[in-house]
């Protein structure tokens, strides 16, 4: 599988998670079926995309990846969504964990190009 095809399941896993994600909030505590079965759905299909990708990525490396754009992505789903505010520090830190995933997959030598 090309590298491209890799990150484009990588991507992809985290856009389920994050759809499983606000699926999550907006389920309720379970209490909504629509939205249960949406979390449920994404989430399986989030972790066998990403299962796909640990073939050709590490596991650390990929779960990096998987959770910082994760955070970075469900953070702006808050902000426009659900109205939920980042304050300076909040904002500063997600900074920081694209910054860390960058030098991560533009400087290691654990990921393979």
């Amino acid at each position: 599988m090309s590298q491209a095809a890799v990150y484009g399941l990588l991507f992809a896993a985290i856009v389920l998670e994050v759809i499983g994600t606000t699926a999550l909030q907006l389920s309720q505590q379970f209490t909504r079926i629509g939205p249960t079965v949406l979390v449920v759905a994404c989430y399986a299909a989030a972790f066998y995309c990403l299962s796909l990708t640990l073939k050709s990525i590490p596991v650390g490396i990929a779960y990096a990846i998987w959770s910082a754009l994760g955070i970075v992505l469900i953070s702006s789903v808050g902000l426009v969504f659900f109205k939920q505010r980042l304050d300076l520090p909040a904002v500063v830190g997600l900074g920081l964990i694209i910054t860390g995933v960058m030098v991560v997959n533009l400087f290691s030598k654990s990921v393979s190009h």
